[in-house]
């Protein structure tokens, strides 16, 4: 099978959180099992050019219809880690992604209208039939719109799009420009409740919603999530349209690529290890510490790693912090915000904790460090508000890092409470809470931190049994790959 990932972000060439590294996880998988995967960006100038090999023009002179006119874009090609990468990179005034940052612009509707339009007139020019478009996010959401409306008639009639939402509180809500732009018209087509129109918001179009729409089948990143997001406030609003269009919805879990994310081949770590061989993971604990000025003490290490979000439960991170600190543990945290409030919030934290021995806050993002920081690390909290899927829990099994989570989305699905879970023993691999405040955080920190000091072989067992569960892409390539057949069988 031929397919065409069109997407925001991919591991580890441009990447602000998951979708990146779910994006790249799936393709190898794909590949893996025999098919064809091409993926299409946007060639950010914020990217890392670092993470691709042989780089060269692949187009040189695609003309992208727009506003009536034509923007000239030269698409690059380059491999990424093994996968085969399209680069698009418009020649507009706009500067569309000569940017500092992927997101978190004002045209951003706009820009991300553009590479869904240009995506598509590459594949149309270039003569790129394959199986399945698959997209990802409302950045791509455009795609099976102008797909059915658009380019149909210019002979892709054979093409099926799979849209996959990462996050259903990002949804491309913009104006009537974007039809304007693109040449969808007439604009009342699309200003239709049962097209763009949002549902919320008079005067709004939503462009995630024209996806859910349009395209032909629609996940999201977790079985608990999918349910949540139709049957509760987690739709964000696109409840209704997921009742319309149920008979094409469904939830496939995320997987962690185990060729990154391995500590026994990790060349990132100081010191590899196993599930059988739990001493060494050690090792890469006292680098950490020194890495961030850590007492050396016979204590646990809790740590935080990704984005710092509200949907991340940022007081409760916050709260995480001081209540290790506190109780016989040692915190580190790696992320940042792309808000400049949540920034200072974080600044000010680090200010306060700056001459603890027990605690440590590094307020960027750097991929290299978080394997460092997955393998030192004893604890991983996750005080989600919401969790759509979270490859942090994953990733932290993977380590021999017992994940302590709320129950939320993802989580429930992945991680099954070593005390009160009615799973089987060897299911058991982390600690849960469920309701969204200190209390409840503490009751469950406590409990890991309690049997890490208490018990310690108990815990080292905890370890081992996450270690040993597979949650790499085979699954979720299967279930892909499923969804890929219903919908090219379908007219």
């Amino acid at each position: 099978m031929y397919v065409v990932m069109v997407a925001p972000e991919c591991a580890p060439v441009a990447q602000a959180g998951g979708l990146g590294e779910v994006v790249f996880g799936l393709s190898r998988e794909l590949e893996i099992r025999g098919n064809a995967v091409e993926i299409i960006l946007p060639r950010y100038r914020c990217m890392r050019d670092d993470q691709i090999y042989g780089m060269s023009v692949s187009f040189r002179d695609l003309w992208v219809p727009w506003y009536g006119g034509a923007i000239r874009c030269t698409v690059w090609f380059g491999f990424v880690h093994g996968r085969k990468c399209y680069f698009i990179e418009p020649h507009s005034a706009d500067g569309f992604f000569e940017r500092n940052s992927y997101y978190g612009d004002d045209d951003d509707a706009l820009r991300f209208a553009f590479f869904c339009k240009a995506a598509l007139e590459f594949m149309h020019q270039a003569g790129k039939r394959p199986d399945i478009i698959h997209c990802h996010d409302w950045q791509t959401a455009l795609v099976p719109v102008l797909l059915y409306e658009q380019y149909q008639q210019g002979g892709m009639w054979d093409q099926r799009v799979c849209l996959t939402v990462h996050n259903f509180r990002h949804q491309g809500l913009c104006g009537e420009e974007v039809l304007h732009a693109t040449g969808l018209q007439p604009a009342e087509r699309f200003w239709a409740r049962e097209r763009l129109a949002d549902d919320q918001r008079p005067g709004a179009l939503n462009l995630l919603k024209g996806g859910i729409v349009y395209s032909n089948f629609v996940t999201t990143v977790s079985p608990q999530h999918a349910w949540e997001a139709q049957w509760t406030d987690q739709g964000a609003g696109l409840q209704e349209t997921l009742h319309q269009h149920c008979g094409k919805y469904g939830g496939i879990l995320n997987g962690v690529a185990y060729d990154v994310w391995n500590p026994e081949i990790d060349p990132l770590l100081p010191q590899t290890y196993s599930a059988d061989d739990l001493d060494a993971k050690y090792g890469n604990k006292k680098v950490l510490r020194d890495r961030f000025w850590l007492a050396d003490a016979y204590k646990p290490i809790v740590a935080y790693v990704g984005r710092l979000d509200e949907q991340k439960g940022i007081d409760l991170i916050q709260h995480a912090a001081h209540y290790a600190s506190r109780n016989g543990a040692q915190f580190v945290l790696l992320g940042t915000s792309t808000n400049p409030e949540t920034n200072e919030r974080f600044h000010r934290l680090k200010g306060e904790l700056n001459d603890n021995p027990d605690c440590h806050l590094e307020l960027s993002y750097s991929p290299e460090l978080a394997h460092l920081v997955y393998a030192g690390a004893d604890i991983l909290v996750m005080p989600s508000l919401f969790e759509p899927c979270g490859l942090a829990q994953l990733t932290a099994l993977q380590y021999g890092t017992v994940p302590v989570v709320r129950a939320i989305g993802g989580l429930c699905d992945t991680i099954f409470d070593r005390d009160f879970s009615d799973r089987p023993w060897h299911e058991r691999n982390g600690y849960m809470f469920h309701q969204p405040d200190a209390p409840a955080l503490e009751s469950a920190l406590s409990r890991a931190i309690g049997l890490w000091h208490d018990f310690p072989d108990q815990f080292r067992e905890l370890m081992a049994t996450g270690m040993r569960q597979d949650h790499s892409w085979s699954g979720a390539g299967w279930h892909y790959l499923n969804v890929y057949e219903l919908i090219r069988q379908k007219c």
